[in-house]
């Protein structure tokens, strides 16, 4: 930070709640920003209690004088983050600390911060938010503006029936400055080539590892998409061991007929290490055309944007921070995996400092004055991104990542979870000379674990351009199936096991064992599920294989948004959805899970099979 010290001290106390709990109370005055009077100087050290009773900070506004400190009590039972909206000039947060629950932390150097008012979050849990202010300061340090100084880079693409990818580490320009990034790629790129297959065409992919010996056996899921169990990136089984290659055959159809238009993505399912590897780049983008969508008259070409959003935390010389080495210890409870030590459930969770699309850290993009088309995937492993344009145009959604919409939806916000997608139109008409940012803001109903916030890219307008593109009242919508009125099977979402042997994340209260079924579904048959989250936090669930029909959320008809066809759904705490689907074409295992990656890996994910 310019040469600036700035110290982060955290204090680990087993008498800290005996000491300041009974002092700070919950009901009374807390003193964290009280003045006697309205010349009063602002207090010199300031307290900021963190309650159990719905994760807040006590008060919502703290005030602190130069010189001053920042203290946090954490009397919740689940860990949490102070961290700052602000950022400095390479993107990191002015002041960002974990405080575990039960402890304290002391967020020194408070006084280089100029007078002013800054905002946090929770890194964890976005939806907690708070306002520090800085008062009577000398300080110079105050909040950069982001700066978009790197060009967008959209992936090459890649057609034809047959794929050849070779996995193997490179170095990528991810930060504007200094050092490329070293990562592991498919193609030697982040994202990896976006693959663009025919609707109906069998399309064989070949993944060759050539990774460094310590990544160990990989897999590959396509995600989205209807294939055979055995292409369907099993977490145990049908690896791709180093030095071998393996050929995924993905016949793009659906009962027979050519699968609708969609936009995938794929990435590594290794079980016990999916966050891991995706986190150091194993991932890539899938378009599936069908001659239905290329007689639309939809923007196309340079006007059609795959844009991967994710995360990354970086160390001083721009490499990728290591999440994973200090992780929580697996331990065999009743048969069972359970979890203890630091980040084990519920607090796993990998986040990080910079978002990034297609890769890059705060990009820029030329467009001209006209309608694009931008195919969205949120690819980070735990965050969700509440995504607006700065200048408030709306987006038009026309699809998720499944197919087309029946009629387009407005929409001036636009929430994705883990894995979710969605395919929009943004017309650019009228922005000339503008510069409009893409961001993730707090939603207006925010609910559940909640979205960060961020500036994401930007779009620089230049001139009016002719424009050939219409945008349709109605779209060739995928047929939906008829739902049975009767749920089939539920699944319930929760924590389970206990601190002392061990905690882990279950369905229908058991961890994941890639040798147990828990269900079994008919070729042929149509039935309609209930997933259920009755924990404390929100959860992404994905179900593989099959195409999906959302029938209702929480009992009532689901957003016109969600009326198409859907692999992942956002489960707010308290929450149920009915989804449908025909168990068509293939037999064998399959999974369904959280897409909150840590979550996946630490049990929240369970095996179903469809049989003869």
């Amino acid at each position: 930070m310019r040469g600036r010290s700035r110290t982060i001290t955290v204090l680990v106390t087993a008498v800290a709640l005996a000491v300041l709990g009974p002092a700070l109370g919950t009901g009374g005055d807390t003193g964290l920003s009280a003045r006697t009077g309205a010349q009063a100087a602002a207090p010199r050290s300031a307290t900021l209690v963190i309650e159990a009773r719905g994760s807040t900070y006590v008060p919502a506004t703290v005030t602190v004088g130069g010189g001053g400190t920042l203290t946090v009590v954490n009397l919740d039972t689940y860990d949490h983050t102070v961290t700052s909206t602000a950022v400095d000039e390479r993107g990191e947060p002015l002041f960002d600390v974990r405080v575990a629950a039960g402890t304290t932390a002391t967020v020194t150097g408070v006084e280089a911060l100029a007078n002013g008012r800054y905002d946090y979050y929770c890194r964890f849990h976005p939806f907690m938010r708070g306002v520090l202010v800085v008062e009577d300061s000398t300080g110079e340090v105050g909040a950069d503006l982001v700066e978009f100084e790197q060009p967008l880079v959209v992936p090459r693409v890649v057609r034809g029936a047959d794929v050849r990818l070779l996995m193997r580490q490179a170095k990528v320009r991810m930060l504007p400055r200094g050092p490329r990034t070293t990562m592991w790629t498919y193609g030697g790129s982040y994202p990896g080539p976006t693959i663009v297959g025919r609707a109906g065409r069998e399309s064989r992919v070949t993944f060759v590892h050539r990774l460094p010996r310590k990544a160990g056996s990989l897999t590959t899921h396509l995600h989205g998409d209807h294939h055979a169990s055995s292409e369907d990136g099993q977490p145990t089984t049908h690896l791709i061991r180093r030095g071998r290659s393996r050929t995924y055959r993905y016949p793009l159809t659906y009962g027979g007929d050519p699968e609708p238009a969609s936009f995938f993505f794929y990435h590594d399912h290794r079980m016990d290490r999916t966050t891991r590897n995706n986190w150091r780049g194993l991932q890539g983008m899938f378009i599936v055309e069908d001659a239905t969508s290329r007689r639309l008259r939809l923007p196309r070409g340079r006007r059609d944007l795959p844009l991967m959003i994710s995360e990354r935390s970086f160390t001083r010389r721009n490499q990728l921070t290591d999440p994973f080495a200090e992780g929580p210890t697996m331990q065999g409870h009743h048969g069972t995996m359970a979890f203890t030590g630091p980040g084990s459930p519920p607090d796993d969770h990998t986040v990080g400092s910079h978002v990034v699309v297609n890769g890059r850290y705060a990009p820029f993009h030329r467009v001209t004055a006209t309608r694009y088309r931008l195919r969205l995937v949120n690819a980070a492993p735990f965050s969700a991104y509440n995504l607006s344009l700065s200048d408030g145009r709306p987006f038009v959604q026309i699809g998720t990542g499944n197919g087309f919409l029946r009629t387009p939806v407005v929409r001036t916000e636009l929430s994705l979870g883990p894995a979710q997608r969605a395919d929009v139109i943004v017309d650019f008409s009228g922005a000339s000379g503008q510069d409009v940012v893409l961001q993730s803001v707090p939603g207006a109903e925010e609910r559940g674990t909640g979205s960060r916030t961020a500036a994401v890219m930007q779009f620089r307008v230049g001139d009016h351009a002719r424009d050939r593109s219409r945008l349709p009242a109605r779209l060739p919508s995928p047929d939906l199936v008829t739902a049975p009125a009767k749920v089939t099977k539920t699944w319930t979402f929760d924590l389970g096991g206990d601190k002392r042997h061990g905690t882990f994340w279950a369905i229908n209260g058991k961890p994941f064992d890639p040798a147990r079924s828990d269900h079994r579904a008919r070729l042929g048959s149509v039935e309609r599920w209930r997933l259920r989250n009755t924990s404390d936090m929100t959860h992404y669930v994905h179900i593989h294989a099959q195409q999906w029909r959302t029938v209702s959320r929480n009992g009532k008809r689901p957003p016109p948004w969600e009326r198409g066809l859907e692999d992942t759904w956002r489960l707010d705490p308290g929450e149920y959805v009915d989804v449908a689907a025909r168990f068509a074409d293939h037999t064998g295992p399959f999974m369904i899970h959280c897409h909150m990656l840590d979550h996946e890996d630490h049990g929240m994910m369970a095996r179903f099979d469809v049989v003869r």
